[in-house]
């Protein structure tokens, strides 16, 4: 039985209790029902003669499940002694200890979700301050206020909790994750934008070269905009049909570059495509074939190797792209203003309209695993289930017609 408010249950040799605690109110109230700021569950326990506090939450039972873990801990001799820190200093360690590791441009999204998100909602509280609670009321907070997408919420609350199980595990810092129970924020269904065939017509017959190769590349290989701007002629295989992808380009900002003291070097370096599946072959259509061999005799030379490069043979800048050639180029089609990543959901469409299957789609893209495809164009396949049923009799009684196919029953049975 869990004692309140100073009461002590004990186990074994360990001892603990669990206390409603407010700074407004005082700690005597038990019931759980104060609304102030900051008040919560805590759970107290002894380690030897001391006596230890940790902030839980308002959930019960979260804390009755914590003191429960503390209490083994102590019965078992596995308890640690948690060093007080918060969370403005461990985020600082967090990125340093992990920036090499980490991609440049996850490194990169990862400053801004801390910087943007994390510290101003738990930058002033030590780790063991931050309860399920407080984490559960920021995503809320997020949500009402609509200043950021839920799926910016979403990233950084797991973020949050990556961070929280290596402060946990490695650290030491505190005793479980209590970002683990907290829900997500609700994500509204996208709908995924992409261009029809006739768009597509359009489009290149509005772009000027070399950028209506680059474009035509883009929507018959699915390549990320990264990948394509880091393409070499060493990567096509013409004997073959293929187009092999081996490495992206990360662009880094003057702020990083000066961060770092590398003044004299180029913003662009050449990294690692985003997973290891991406790292793959795409197969090569006749007119993509025809269009490269044709722009490979007319292109500037790169001491890169690109394919597709600026004046000085370097990659070129994808906000410079976008800008100048893209979206005027959409504006002189007449179609609607559409994301460059857009072109790889347009190849996509193509392989399915194509009936190309869930596998050989996940290949051509780069994707992690099947599933990550079909949650993401699962809903644009197409659905066979009507004509299922009468695909079944066909196969066991060799006939489609629902009469004929009672009839062959009753003779079978």
């Amino acid at each position: 039985m869990v004692c309140y408010v100073y009461g002590w249950e004990k186990v074994g040799m360990a001892q603990g209790c669990i206390v409603w605690r407010c700074r407004r109110c005082g700690n005597n109230r038990s019931s759980g029902t104060c609304r102030h700021s900051g008040a919560g569950y805590s759970i107290v326990y002894l380690v030897g003669t001391l006596q230890k506090w940790e902030a839980v939450g308002r959930n019960k039972k979260l804390a009755e499940r914590r003191l429960a873990e503390v209490v083994a801990q102590l019965h078992s001799g596995t308890y640690r002694k948690i060093q007080p820190i918060t969370f403005l200093e461990f985020s600082h360690k967090w990125l340093e200890e992990r920036s090499g590791s980490l991609k440049p441009s996850t490194l990169r999204r990862y400053r801004g979700l801390i910087a943007c998100q994390l510290l101003p909602a738990f930058g002033n509280f030590q780790m063991t301050e931050i309860a399920p609670d407080k984490i559960q009321a920021y995503v809320t907070a997020m949500v009402k206020e609509r200043v950021i997408s839920p799926r910016t919420i979403n990233h950084s609350l797991t973020l949050l909790k990556n961070m929280l199980n290596y402060a946990e595990q490695q650290c030491g810092y505190i005793r479980g994750n209590p970002a683990k129970w907290v829900k997500p924020a609700q994500m509204e269904p996208k709908e995924m934008d992409y261009l029809t065939p006739d768009e597509i017509r359009i489009l290149l017959k509005n772009s000027d070269e070399p950028y209506r190769t680059l474009f035509l590349t883009a929507v018959l290989s699915g390549l990320r905009q990264a990948e394509l701007l880091s393409l070499q002629w060493g990567d096509v295989d013409w004997n073959s049909d293929l187009i092999h992808v081996r490495r992206s380009v990360y662009w880094s900002f003057r702020s990083e570059v000066d961060r770092a003291g590398e003044d004299n070097q180029p913003l662009w370096r050449f990294t690692s495509p985003k997973s290891k599946r991406s790292v793959r072959t795409v197969r090569m259509s006749p007119i993509l074939k025809g269009a490269l061999e044709l722009h490979k005799l007319v292109c500037l030379a790169s001491p890169f190797d690109l394919v597709f490069c600026t004046s000085r043979g370097t990659p070129i800048t994808p906000s410079n792209m976008v800008r100048r050639e893209f979206h005027p180029a959409l504006a002189r089609a007449g179609l609607r203003r559409i994301r460059f990543h857009d072109l790889r959901h347009t190849f996509t469409t193509l392989l399915i309209a194509e009936g190309a299957s869930a596998k050989f789609i996940q290949s051509q893209l780069g994707h992690a695993s099947v599933q990550l495809t079909l949650d993401r164009y699962g809903h644009l396949l197409p659905d066979a289930g009507e004509e299922m049923g009468a695909k079944l009799d066909e196969r066991v009684f060799g006939i489609r017609d629902a009469s004929h196919a009672n009839k062959t029953l009753r003779v079978a049975c």
